[in-house]
């Protein structure tokens, strides 16, 4: 949905949401120059299982938009809104909830939180005609062609086994790695993520062994018995890819048999600070590791890391520079330069989500675009996310500090499952 504003400082603030979006603002004939606004849907999990992350994820993705209308959206005439809609990370909600957001907003993009807004709009957004933009990992169930969700890093299983390939070779041993996964049926994208590492280890006999993968509730609290059989099985590292909860009571469970040193690896939303926090201290993830597709948040002066400082000091972004945050910079920044490359060919009262998806398609986006929050991808019609030049960063904590151990880790070729 697009409306007019104008650049009239001593007009009043009129800007509300209506059946149709955003009320145009008043005309005057001294105003200058006219900035169309459209809409942006923000799909968000306020009250499920990644609520303890989510103000990271929007106030950063909320901040790029916002520096993004400011400094490149103005100078072409056009502004960016969000506006976010609690899901709970439920696919019966996101479904629910749906047609009635569309109707509201009528966005030209939509910034969703993972696994289980695909699933429940990957059938209706091509009749929609708009895109979901994501800044998770993709999904083996979503791997095809023609697709309107992206995500801007290839699946989990892909970063997963850029990991293991990466551990096994540094273990220095011929043996294979043995990992036990904890994982749980409460969602496709957890299904999805354990059935790609099986289907790597399977094709992959001298790099992984999957020893067990055991299912739990959606946030356990204690998981002692079922950890204690993956370390009876000779489990050599875990894999936890669902919430920050399973990856306390995985860590707890290991600490009470005496097996801290077995690491556990995470992904970025469920990842070595937000689970450190929610353990109490950093610390408590001594020598577990974390792997992803994009910046990871350390403390040197990189150039995503400045980037949020602007965020911080001149948008009043109120996050931290956690990996949540760093999703959250990610998808929005995937959706601006989409709708910037919109303007670009089609001016200002050219963004439809049609256009924004085939931008997506046509342009790649180097890393200097994204401020090194990305490395340079390119998405095709093949796929809903990268598929060439992949590689993964890795982190761990050492003394208590977060660490960068490992960055451009090549990401090898996984047959789908």
């Amino acid at each position: 949905m697009k409306t007019t504003k104008q650049n009239f400082t001593v007009l009043p603030k009129l800007m509300r949401w209506g059946s149709l979006g955003v009320a145009a603002l008043c005309l005057s004939s001294t105003a200058h120059a006219q900035v169309t606004t459209y809409n942006v849907a923000g799909l968000a999990d306020f009250t499920g299982p990644y609520a303890n992350i989510m103000k990271d994820v929007t106030g950063c993705r909320r901040g790029v938009l916002d520096w993004w209308s400011e400094e490149v959206g103005k100078s072409l005439g056009v502004a960016l809104r969000i506006k976010e809609f609690d899901t709970r990370y439920d696919v019966a909600q996101v479904a629910s909830l749906w047609p009635g957001i569309k109707s509201e907003l009528n966005p030209v993009v939509i910034l969703g939180v993972g696994g289980a807004d695909t699933n429940a709009l990957q059938q209706r957004l091509p009749n929609d005609k708009v895109s979901l933009i994501l800044g998770t990992a993709g999904y083996g169930f979503a791997w095809k062609s023609d697709n309107w969700a992206f995500n801007g890093r290839a699946t989990y299983p892909h970063e997963a086994a850029a990991f293991y390939t990466w551990m096994q070779k540094k273990s220095g041993s011929s043996a294979p790695l043995k990992v036990g996964v904890i994982s749980s049926e409460v969602s496709p994208a957890y299904v999805d993520i354990h059935k790609g590492v099986e289907k790597f280890a399977k094709d992959n006999p001298k790099i992984l062994e999957v020893v067990e993968t055991i299912y739990t509730e959606a946030q356990p609290t204690d998981l002692t018995q079922q950890v204690n059989r993956l370390v009876r099985k000779g489990a050599t590292v875990l894999q936890v890819y669902t919430n920050t909860a399973s990856v306390v009571a995985t860590r707890r469970a290991l600490q009470s048999l005496g097996k801290s040193n077995i690491p556990i690896v995470v992904s970025a939303h469920n990842g070595l600070q937000s689970s450190g926090k929610a353990l109490g201290d950093l610390s408590q993830m001594e020598g577990n590791y974390e792997v992803y597709g994009m910046a990871m948040p350390s403390e040197d002066a990189t150039p995503s890391r400045t980037f949020f400082d602007k965020l911080r000091t001149q948008y009043k972004v109120q996050a931290e520079y956690t990996s949540n945050c760093i999703m959250g910079m990610s998808q929005a920044i995937i959706a601006a330069r989409a709708v910037e490359q919109v303007v670009k060919v089609k001016g200002a009262g050219g963004v439809t989500g049609e256009a924004v998806r085939a931008a997506l398609l046509s342009t790649p986006m180097t890393t200097e675009r994204s401020f090194g929050v990305l490395p340079n991808i390119k998405f095709s019609n093949e796929a809903p996310f990268p598929t060439e030049g992949l590689a993964v960063n890795i982190s761990t904590i050492e003394k208590g500090k977060y660490k960068l151990v490992e960055q451009n880790v090549p990401v090898p070729v996984l047959n789908k499952w």
